[in-house]
């Protein structure tokens, strides 16, 4: 007779608490137990009975409300307030702290790959995704860079937008179009910058990477918009570049991820809580104190009520607040490998929406200057958007908030355009916003991986404005360190936080 696993599994959770045996069913990541409905509920037979319900109710919800065509709105509740529609999730195989798209992203690649096998749950303190850095970003999309890491994960991002309708869709759903423009990058540089962009230029053709240097000439004549006074070269993107919808890229991971049985909890991080393991002996560690293992957070919902859950595997994923986050776990503050935080701070960037009649067309490429001025389309109607990060010496703008200095603008950005695109000479703002991103103050790169002391600990951070366009990568990565125990589609070894314990940074060129 066939069995159910969600049978099967409650069978077996019951019966290891009658054998005193642990309650705890090993999968290949972790463990199996999960919605237990009160820690100090002990009694087998109706933990097993609440296991039971809990599924089923789960079960119900996802057929029936979530997916049916005619449930409406009833995905975006269960994505809002999940702890009004699920169990608690007391215990979890892998639990990701941050739902924007990077987390979404490591939720949908977890449960993609082995379906049904595993308990992910997601917590994100804002699921209307307002503040979100993937929401506030420019949306590009480019495999010029100088790090043959960075060019592999813009690659495997390009790919994967490609299959997004497939991989993502949902029945009875319109498959998701993330309405990606293909017009490339044109990277611009003086004649102090042009070896540099050449050396770029080499290892991109390495990489399979399609695309063109052009001289100042050729470059007048291809963009007769274009000021090349001072410009000696150029470098267009002829493939796989370009611009897309994040929203539409995060609520396709994040719809697919729930689909598949992902938990997406309303919360926030306010503690970790460890169990103390004195047989355990972490390579590199002398601190001579008994290892610590992290294995519970402790989460503030909405309504301001604090609960816990247990993890076999932790993900930090939440951008800005990644380092504050890592802090709970010691991370900085304790001995010997803890004594290195992670180096993820928050950066405020301005995005400025101008309105130009006589601007490019349809043959503008997202232009970036040699000043690190960018420019791109929005639209056909004489839109453009445009910014540009502060240059070394510069303030940094204060992310004490999200207010917008119009001033950064008329000194910083206008100036640079005006000279760069004459006709952007004539130009009026019709509006802006600012965003927070997870800068890596260490080396400006992602620091993946689990953590050298905290072995089920991983981060997903500190991408320093490049994590939309890597994030599919990220969870192909995480994915494979996390389940097979090494990285086999992408070589990205260097991104680990070891450089960090060494002192080796591994520095991008064409920062944006």
């Amino acid at each position: 007779m066939r069995v159910s696993r969600l049978v099967y599994r409650s069978f077996l959770q019951g019966s290891k608490l009658l054998s005193g045996r642990s309650t705890q069913f090993t999968s290949p990541l972790a463990s199996y137990s999960r919605n237990v409905p009160g820690e100090k509920d002990f009694n087998p037979i109706k933990r097993t009975g609440n296991i039971l319900k809990n599924d089923l109710i789960r079960l119900k919800n996802e057929v029936i409300g979530i997916f049916h065509p005619g449930s409406e709105n009833q995905q975006t509740k269960d994505i809002d307030e999940p702890h009004k529609y699920y169990s608690w999730q007391h215990n979890c195989d892998v639990l990701i702290v941050g739902g924007g798209v990077i987390g979404s992203s490591i939720a949908f690649f977890l449960l993609e790959n082995f379906p049904g096998a595993m308990n992910v749950t997601v917590i994100e303190k804002d699921p209307t995704y307002t503040k979100c850095a993937t929401t506030l970003s420019c949306g590009g999309l480019r495999q010029q860079f100088s790090l043959p890491e960075n060019i592999l994960m813009s690659q495997f991002g390009a790919k994967f937008l490609r299959e997004l309708p497939r991989r993502c869709g949902i029945e009875g759903m319109d498959p998701p179009d993330v309405q990606f423009h293909p017009q490339g990058y044109l990277f611009l540089a003086t004649e102090s910058g042009a070896e540099q962009l050449t050396l770029n230029h080499d290892v991109q053709m390495d990489l399979g990477v399609k695309n063109v240097l052009l001289t100042k000439e050729q470059l007048q004549k291809r963009f007769p918009w274009l000021n090349t006074e001072d410009i000696e070269l150029g470098c267009l993107g002829l493939e796989n570049e370009g611009w897309f919808d994040p929203w539409t890229l995060l609520n396709a991971l994040r719809s697919k991820a729930i689909a598949l049985g992902a938990h997406y909890v309303q919360g926030e991080g306010v503690g970790f809580e460890f169990t103390e393991m004195p047989d355990v002996i972490i390579s590199g560690d002398d601190s001579g104190l008994p290892y610590n293992r992290v294995n519970k957070l402790v989460v503030r919902l909405e309504t301001g009520e604090e609960r816990k859950v247990t993890f076999s595997n932790c993900v930090i994923a939440c951008g800005p607040s990644s380092g504050h986050i890592a802090e709970l776990a010691n991370v900085g503050s304790g001995p010997g490998m803890l004594a290195f935080p992670l180096p993820v701070e928050p950066r405020k960037r301005y995005v400025f929406n101008v309105h130009c009649p006589k601007g490019p067309g349809i043959d503008l490429p997202f232009v970036i200057d040699p000043t690190g001025t960018y420019v791109r389309r929005e639209g056909y109607g004489g839109n453009y958007i445009c910014g540009r990060s502060p240059h070394e010496g510069e303030p940094e703008p204060s992310t004490a908030n999200f207010d917008v200095d119009h001033d950064f603008f008329d000194q910083c950005v206008w100036p640079h355009l005006a000279h760069r695109i004459p006709a952007m000479q004539e130009l009026k703002v019709k509006s802006s916003w600012a965003g927070h991103y997870d800068y890596n103050t260490f080396d400006q790169n992602a620091i993946l991986g689990p953590h050298p002391y905290h072995h089920n600990l991983y981060f997903a951070t500190g991408f320093s404005g490049h994590g939309l366009q890597q994030a599919p990568a990220v969870g192909q990565a995480i994915m494979e360190m996390m389940v097979e125990g090494q990285l086999t589609t992408m070589d990205l070894s260097r991104f680990t936080f070891d450089r960090i314990l060494v002192g080796h940074k591994v520095l991008e060129s064409n920062i944006v």
